[in-house]
């Protein structure tokens, strides 16, 4: 039982975030210098780095098509009240736009799936440019509606 809990606060321990200090100084040329140890014998400022706050792009993505389903269901439920029907040219603007959101969508998973893959430099800068602006697109002609 020793050995579980020393073992159980040893992983506790080892995964605590690393806690480092940066310090900040400006040298007789006027240059500004960053380093995780203080100068010695100039005047020098430690700085506070907070956590980037990041957010994955699958969210993104998930939370746009929830938004996206509960559009719908409230056009639906606005629009049943006020006609009884949906006229067929309607019907088929409406099929052509959700065939327009899916390709989006399959476009964007496959971007997403190629960078997951692993990439060079170049090949990544491309894939998220890409990705940008069709999420963009997908954005402007399927969310925002």
């Amino acid at each position: 039982m020793p050995r579980i809990k020393a073992t159980a606060l040893l992983c506790l321990l080892a995964t605590t975030p690393a806690h480092a200090e940066v310090y900040r100084w400006t040298d007789a040329n006027g240059a500004i210098h960053f380093s995780d140890k203080p100068p010695k014998h100039l005047p020098h400022r430690e700085l506070e780095l907070r956590n980037p706050v990041t957010v994955p792009m699958a969210e993104n993505l998930r939370q746009s098509r929830n938004v996206s389903a509960t559009r719908g269901e409230v056009q639906t439920m606005l629009s049943s009240s006020e006609t009884p029907q949906k006229s067929r040219s309607s019907r088929q603007r409406e099929d052509k736009q959700a065939k327009v959101c899916e390709g989006y969508q399959k476009k964007l998973d496959r971007i997403q799936s190629q960078l997951r893959a692993g990439y060079k430099n170049d090949r990544g800068n491309s894939l998220r440019q890409k990705r940008r602006r069709l999420s963009k697109a997908y954005s402007r002609e399927c969310i925002l509606r």
